[in-house]
This record gives structure tokens, sequence and C-alpha cells, in this order.
């Protein structure tokens, strides 16, 4: 019997995400993955600039991190946390509050981001209800990306994804992002829409819309709706799935408002990509709405892996990495990188315009391209023959490194984008 690569047996029986497999039949074979490096089973190393979708952000197979889980694991694997309870989780959540805003009380617990969003629009819509009237529209921004559940894609602008489904989303109202110029319009059309609609919350990336190729919008606009919202009892659900735990440069892009967000939404590098897990938090005034002697009152949603023991273990071993100084020390020598980086590149013919925040770097190319469109599988391709890993949206190309990244390791992710415009 001939022996078959993983590559070739892959094609059996599996179904990628965000694949149309006739077009794309072929996959990598991932065998081992450490600190910043993945390596196939040809023996080839790539440097995962993206963090594996921005999860990985300690490295992987992070010492630190497995080996807490490893001694978790004799102990106590998984329970059920409905009428249950144990250390990894409190201990989680007492760590977690230390950090979150301070009006952030709370903590629910799910499997992913877009399950975290779909609690945080159930807690926002239920707030209503629980108060005797019926809220049944949503307000986002235009291209934003919340998860492929059913109440997050309602929440999602980017039809790219959503199209066979739009029939049945809930009901939305879309508003354009703050860029520092357009302030008043947005809250016209938001005072038009709480006036002419029963609405229950609003839904957003605070900062940087992570799927819509890294684009930013203005901190000084986002507190002026958040601030608005708040005046017209409109529930505030920050997504911060993508932008959290240290990315932007502060441990929640929610720090760089003043207006704090009602409910969270978190996941990705929450247990430091190690294994699948989410939150939603919120305030103690949304909590109290749902706190009643009447059980229907109650939220009644759960996850049979809510509050994982090896999850809340690997959560809080990162929230430890996040906090230690030579972290913080790493995201500062980083976003110092990026930003001579950009000086650099920004001149560039190839290169439309640049933008960053923390971390976050990303760059348009002067070309028209499809999001996934085959001169984007090309610079994909350029990418990984170079060995460096980053998948380009459209015309975009960002970077999102994980914080134990090498100077010599940045410094080849650069060098790779800056060769791989000679190719365009």
């Amino acid at each position: 019997m001939t022996h078959m690569s993983l590559q070739e047996r892959d094609k059996k029986h599996l179904w990628h995400p965000l694949t149309q497999h006739k077009l794309h039949p072929e996959t990598i074979a991932i065998t081992k993955a450490k600190g910043c490096v993945l390596t196939d089973e040809n023996g080839n190393n790539y440097i995962d600039a993206i963090a594996s979708w921005y999860t990985c952000m300690y490295g992987h197979c992070n010492d630190y991190i497995t080996s807490r889980v490893s001694t978790q694991m004799q102990q106590l694997d998984q329970v059920v946390f409905s009428g249950f309870t144990h250390e990894p989780a409190i201990k989680l959540s007492e760590a977690l509050i230390k950090i979150l805003p301070n009006n952030q009380n709370k903590i629910f617990f799910s499997d992913n981001g877009s399950t975290s969003v779909d609690v945080g629009i159930k807690m926002a819509l239920q707030y209503h209800f629980n108060n005797g009237e019926k809220h049944n529209t949503l307000i986002a921004f235009e291209d934003g990306f919340h998860g492929d559940t059913f109440g997050a894609m309602s929440v999602s602008g980017l039809s790219v994804y959503n199209g066979p489904f739009e029939d049945y989303f809930l009901d939305v109202k879309r508003i354009p992002t703050p860029n520092g110029e357009n302030h008043e319009a947005i809250l016209k059309a938001l005072q038009d829409i709480i006036a002419n609609n029963k609405v229950a919350g609003f839904v957003y990336e605070p900062l940087v819309q992570g799927a819509s190729a890294m684009k930013m919008h203005d901190a000084s606009g986002l507190n002026s709706i958040l601030q608005f919202c708040k005046e017209n009892n409109v529930i505030t659900v920050a997504d911060e799935v993508m932008t959290g735990f240290g990315k932007t440069g502060k441990h929640f892009a929610s720090f760089y408002m003043e207006t704090k967000p009602d409910i969270m939404c978190l996941s990705k590098a929450l247990t430091g990509g190690l294994l699948p897990m989410a939150l939603t938090t919120c305030s103690q005034d949304i909590y109290d709405v749902f706190y009643s002697d009447d059980i229907s009152k109650g939220l009644f949603h759960g996850h049979t892996y809510s509050a994982n023991p090896l999850a809340c273990t690997a959560a809080l071993a990162s929230i430890e990495l996040l906090r230690s100084e030579d972290i913080q020390n790493n995201i500062n020598a980083i976003t110092a990188s990026h930003q001579v980086f950009g000086n650099h590149i920004k001149n560039h013919p190839k290169v439309k315009s640049i933008r960053q925040m923390g971390i976050i770097f990303a760059l348009d190319l002067n070309v028209e391209m499809q999001r996934y469109g085959n001169l984007r599988d090309k610079l994909f391709k350029f990418f990984m023959e170079n060995g460096v890993f980053l998948r380009p949206l459209g015309n975009t190309i960002y970077i999102q490194a994980p914080y134990v990244i090498t100077k010599e390791q940045l410094q080849k992710v650069y060098q790779v984008i800056e060769d791989a415009l000679e190719i365009l």
C-alpha cells in the first residue's frame, strides 16, 4: 500500500471553513507548532504572522500555559457548569475582573466568539423583555463582522459570508463607522433609528473591524455613539473577540473610550489559543434585570463545555502572561517596530495607505483585488513559499503576530511583504 500524505488523506472526508473546495482543493498539513513557527509535513517552517486567527498571542504550545493545563487535567477535566462550580472558573473570574473595565461584574461562559456575541444579543433583547417591553431592533456598524451563528451573522455586514441567510436575520439597522468628520451625521442617523424602532442594543467592534480588513475608526466618535446609546436605554455590546487582551496596546480596546460598554464579548486570545472558550461579561445593572423570583426571567442559554476547567486554566495562565512585564515590553516593542516599518513602506508606489493600532498593522495595496480572488491567492502562495503565514483580505495585507515574535522573525515578515510588492 502506497503511503498517502496527510494532504491527500484530508481530501477524503474533511470540509474546511471559508473554502470553495472545487477552486481550492489543496490544504497544507501542519504537524507541529512552537513559539511563532508552524511546521508542515514536509518539514517546511512558516512564521505565524497572524497568530492563527489572533489566538496564539503568547506563542504556540507555550510552556507556561501547557504545563498548567497538564496539571489541571490530572485533577478535573470537565464538569457540568449548571448547578456546579469549580476553582479554575472562580480564579479566572477574579483575575478577569481586575483587568476588565470597572463596570463589568458578571461573567457568562460559552464556546467561541460567535456564541459570545449571540449571548450578548440575547442579554440585550431579554433585558428589555424582562422589563416588560419588546425591543426587537439592533444597531450595528456597516462592514462589521461578529461571527457565523445566526445572531452574530445578523449584526454582521459582510454579505460575502451571509448572502444565503439574510432573509432569516434579526432586524438590524446599520450606521457608518466614525471617521472624525461624520459624528453629527451618525448621531442624527441614530436619533432617527431610535425614534422609529424599538431598539434593544448596539453591537460593535471597538476601534478595529477585523474581518473588514482591519478597518479602523475614531475613538471620540465611538464614545459619542456609546454615550448617546446610554442616554437612550440602548444596551451597548462590545465585540472584543479580536481586539481583546492587549492587541490594541491596552488590555481592551474599550479602555480608549470614556463610556464603557454594558456587555463585552471575549474569545480568541482568551485561552492563548490552546483551547476553545468564550465569555460574555456584563455590568451588575444588566444582571440585576435577570435576577428574579420568576424563573422565566433567567438567561436560559447553556453550552455543554461552558467553563471547561482546562480552558479556564489556560485562560488564567494567559492573563498572567498578559500582565507580565515581559509581554507588556514585547507589545510596546512590536508597536514601535510596526511604526518604523510603516514609515518605511507608506510611500511605496504599490501601497495605497497604512494604518496601525498597537500590534495590529495593515496596509492597503494600490491594486484592485477580489477578497478571495486569483491575485490574493498569488500573494498568499508567495508568502508561504517564503516562510511566512499571512492571509491577505482582498487588497489588504495585515500583521497580527504573537507577542513573543523575535526581532529577526518580525524583520523577515516585513521583508517578505516588501518583496511581495514586486510581484504585483
